[in-house]
C-alpha cells in the first residue's frame, strides 16, 4: 500500500510555498492549466494555489514513506488503547453501582438461580462448577470500601490507556516512551493470567502488546536502541521532502 497516496486521497495534498525564492522554484512549475506546487507528502505536482505559505523553517512536518506507515500503525494502536480504556471505564462504573447494592443484588441472584438450573441442565452447564458464578458470589463478600478501591484501580488503568492513546495518536515522542513503559509494566500480569487459563482474547492481547513494545523500541529508537534519539531525528529530517530540496539548493549555491 502506498500510504502517501492514501493519505493525500483522504486529507488532500500537502502543498507549501516557501518564501525563499530558490527553494520555491524547485517546488513550483507552470502548466497550461495554471501553476502547480509539489506535494510534500506524495511528491506529485498539484495544480492550484498552495495550501500554505511562509518561511521554510515554519513549514509543517509532513511524514512520508516509512514514517507515514509508522504513523498509521501507531494510530491503530491508539484506537486499540481507547477501546480497552472504555471497557475498563465501563467495568469501574459497574463496580461503583454494585458496591452499595450488594444485598439486594445477591437476593435477586439467589432467587433467579433455581430458575436457571433447569435450562443449564438441558445445555449441559453446571453452575456449581462455573468460574463466572463463583466470581460473582465472591463479589458479594467484598465490602463497599474494597469495591470502591477496585473501581478506582480500574479507572486508573483506564486513564493510563487513554493517555497512551493520546500520545500514540498525536505521534509524540513522549507518547512512544509512555506506551512502552505502561505496556511493559503490565506484561508480567498478562503472562500470569495465561498461566491460569489460556483464552483467545488473553493470548491475542498479549501478542499485540509484546509486538507493540518490540516495534516501538526498535522502530522509534527508544532508550538508545537502533541509533537512539539522534538517529530518530535524523531520519525524520532525511525523510522530509522540503529538507531534501533545501539541501539541493545549498549544494547548488556551493
Amino acid at each position: 500500500m502506498d500510504f502517501s497516496l492514501r493519505s493525500c486521497s483522504w486529507h488532500g495534498h500537502a502543498t507549501y510555498a516557501p518564501d525563499e525564492a530558490e527553494l520555491a522554484a524547485r517546488l513550483h512549475v507552470s502548466t497550461p492549466a495554471g501553476e502547480a506546487w509539489r506535494c510534500l507528502r506524495c511528491g506529485d505536482f498539484v495544480v492550484g494555489e498552495p495550501r500554505r505559505r511562509g518561511p521554510a523553517d515554519a513549514a509543517p512536518e509532513v511524514p512520508r514513506g516509512r514514517l507515514l506507515r509508522d504513523r498509521f500503525i501507531m494510530r491503530f494502536l491508539a484506537v486499540e488503547r481507547v477501546l480497552r480504556g472504555l471497557v475498563f471505564i465501563a467495568l469501574a462504573v459497574g463496580v461503583f453501582k454494585v458496591r452499595n447494592s450488594q444485598h439486594r443484588l445477591k437476593a435477586a441472584f439467589d432467587a433467579d438461580m433455581p430458575l436457571i438450573r433447569p435450562l443449564a441442565d438441558q445445555i449441559g452447564w453446571n453452575p456449581d462448577n462455573s468460574k463466572i458464578v463463583h466470581f460473582i458470589e465472591k463479589g458479594w463478600t467484598l465490602s463497599p470500601t474494597t469495591l470502591t478501591w477496585i473501581a478506582v484501580g480500574l479507572l486508573a488503568y483506564a486513564a493510563i490507556e487513554l493517555v497512551e492513546a493520546v500520545g500514540l495518536w498525536l505521534v509524540k515522542r513522549w507518547g512512544e516512551y509512555f506506551a512502552v513503559i505502561a505496556t511493559g509494566i503490565f506484561l508480567p500480569l498478562e503472562i500470569y493470567e495465561l498461566t491460569e487459563k489460556i483464552t483467545v482474547l488473553r493470548a491475542g492481547a498479549l501478542l499485540i502488546n509484546i509486538a507493540a513494545v518490540l516495534w516501538l523500541l526498535w522502530s522509534k529508537r527508544l532508550f538508545g536502541l537502533n541509533g537512539g534519539g539522534r538517529a530518530y531525528h535524523a531520519e525524520h529530517s532525511e525523510e522530509s521532502l522540503l529538507t531534501v530540496e533545501r539541501a539541493a539548493v545549498a549544494d547548488n549555491a556551493a
